[in-house]
Formats: structure tokens, C-alpha cells, sequence
């Protein structure tokens, strides 16, 4: 007995623990296409870009005729030069002497020489009634030459204030004319201004739609060179949704009764047999 219960007690402590190990992995038709999309992605990152260069576009022909202009200066200045020509003429003395009227000096004449006759004729009459050299002849000569130089001077003096009229009024006429050309003056470099203004403005839409165009033939280019990685993003977003099919195999180990402890039971059985008939 002693042997069956000490070969129980040894066989019985053999048994290993059970353990369970699984592969799992993508279905095989999923994992190749994926391997594939790897491979693709992996010869378009190793084929390079040459990127477009970024470029701007140059300025208008308008623009260039723009800066042209904006370099020439003195755009009135003639124009103003004569206006203060002009302010500073009228601003000096008045010339008379130019608006005398020369047939004046025809009036002043005919006066006198009217006059020189009535002389004659009083000096003869004079002579004719015996007073000739006498007081009242005198006296008669000189109203008379009195009345000659009174209208020699009425004709001057009218003749001067014509010419002073005529030189004052081409004093403010040159004033007037003077303001105006200032004006003028001012009004061309206002429209030079506003010819650069429109000349830029015009200019510059030109380039900015230029240089649109510029921009959105680079962005096609980028998108062309671009497209192999976008499909390959596509197919990967759409693997990543894809299925979920797996595939796995499982290898288990259970605990097993060895050979020595089969045996020993079975002996233990036949004897507790036998005493229970032996007793019987």
C-alpha cells in the first residue's frame, strides 16, 4: 500500500498549466490590398516635386507711363509764371504814354491855328477901325488867347483822362488776367494729379488680375503634381472605413494525466476490488 499511495502522491504533481496563444491579422485579400496601397504611396513620396516658382506679376504699361508723368515735374508752371507776370505788371504804375491818342495832338493843332486866324482877324479889324495897338485891341487879344488855351486844355486834359482810363483798365485786366492764369496754373497740376490717380488706379487692376491669373495657374500646377498623393489618401481613408475582416488561429495546451499516474490509479481500483470482496 505504502507503494501505490507514494507513487500517487509523485505521479499526481506533473501536470503542466493550460495556456492559450492567437495570431490575428487582416484577411488575406484586405492585407494585400493594403500592402499594395504602401507600396504606392511609398514610389509616389520617393518620385520629387519641383514646386512652381511664386511669381509676381510687373507693373502696366499704364502704371510705367504712370511713374513716367510722376517724374516730370513743373506740369503748370509756364502757365503760372505768366499769371504773376501779369499780378506784377498790374501792380506797377500805370503807362499813359501808350494810350494818348495821337490825333490829339491834330485837335490841339486845328485849335491853335482856329485860334491863330481869329487873332489875325481881330488884329485886322483892329487895324481897319484905328485901335490897332490900342487897349481895347489888347484886351480883346488876350479873352482871346485865354479862350484858345482854356480848349487847348480842355482837349488835353480830356485826351490824358482817356489814356489814364485806357491804362487803368489794362491794369485790371491784367490783374484779372494774372488770377485767372494762377488759376489755371493750379487747375493743371490738379488735372496732372488726377491723370497719374486714374493712370494707377486702371494700372493696377491690370496687374491685380495679372497676377491672379499668375496665382491660379501655380494653384492648378500644385494640384496637378498633387493628385497621385490625394488618390492615395482617398484609398487610404477608404481601406481605414473599409471592413474589419479578420482572420486568427488558436493554439491551446491543456493539462494532461500522465502515464505513471493512469497506472496507479488503476491499481488502486483493482485492489480497493478486491478487499471489498475478500470482506464480502
Amino acid at each position: 500500500m505504502s507503494f501505490f499511495g507514494g507513487g500517487g502522491g509523485r505521479g499526481g504533481g506533473g501536470s503542466p498549466p493550460s495556456t492559450t496563444t492567437s495570431f490575428v491579422r487582416e484577411a488575406p485579400g484586405i492585407e494585400e490590398r493594403k500592402l499594395e496601397l504602401m507600396d504606392i504611396a511609398r514610389g509616389i513620396a520617393d518620385k520629387p516635386i519641383n514646386l512652381p516658382d511664386i511669381q509676381v506679376s510687373p507693373f502696366t504699361q499704364l502704371e510705367q507711363t504712370a511713374l513716367q508723368r510722376a517724374g516730370q515735374t513743373g506740369i503748370g508752371a509756364a502757365t503760372t509764371q505768366q499769371g504773376i507776370a501779369q499780378l506784377q505788371a498790374a501792380a506797377g504804375a500805370p503807362n499813359i504814354q501808350q494810350f494818348f491818342n495821337p490825333y490829339d495832338q491834330f485837335v490841339t493843332n486845328e485849335i491853335l491855328r482856329q485860334g491863330a486866324g481869329m487873332q489875325n482877324q481881330l488884329s485886322a479889324q483892329a487895324v481897319q477901325s484905328g485901335a490897332f495897338g490900342g487897349g481895347r485891341e489888347g484886351v480883346a487879344q488876350a479873352e482871346l488867347q485865354n479862350r484858345i488855351l482854356g480848349q487847348v486844355g480842355r482837349a488835353r486834359q480830356q485826351g490824358f483822362g482817356t489814356a489814364l482810363s485806357a491804362a487803368q483798365n489794362q491794369q485790371r485786366t491784367q490783374a484779372a488776367v494774372g488770377q485767372q492764369l494762377l488759376g489755371a496754373g493750379q487747375q493743371q497740376q490738379q488735372m496732372g494729379q488726377q491723370d497719374l490717380q486714374q493712370l494707377f488706379g486702371a494700372g493696377g487692376i491690370q496687374r491685380q488680375l495679372a497676377q491672379q491669373v499668375l496665382d491660379a495657374q501655380r494653384q492648378s500646377t500644385l494640384q496637378q503634381q498633387f493628385e497621385p498623393y490625394q488618390r492615395a489618401e482617398f484609398l487610404a481613408n477608404l481601406y481605414a472605413a473599409g471592413p474589419k475582416s479578420q482572420s486568427g488561429v488558436t493554439a491551446a495546451t491543456a493539462p494532461g494525466t500522465s502515464p505513471l499516474a493512469q497506472s496507479i490509479g488503476t491499481g488502486l481500483g483493482a485492489f480497493a476490488a478486491y478487499q471489498g470482496a475478500k470482506t464480502g
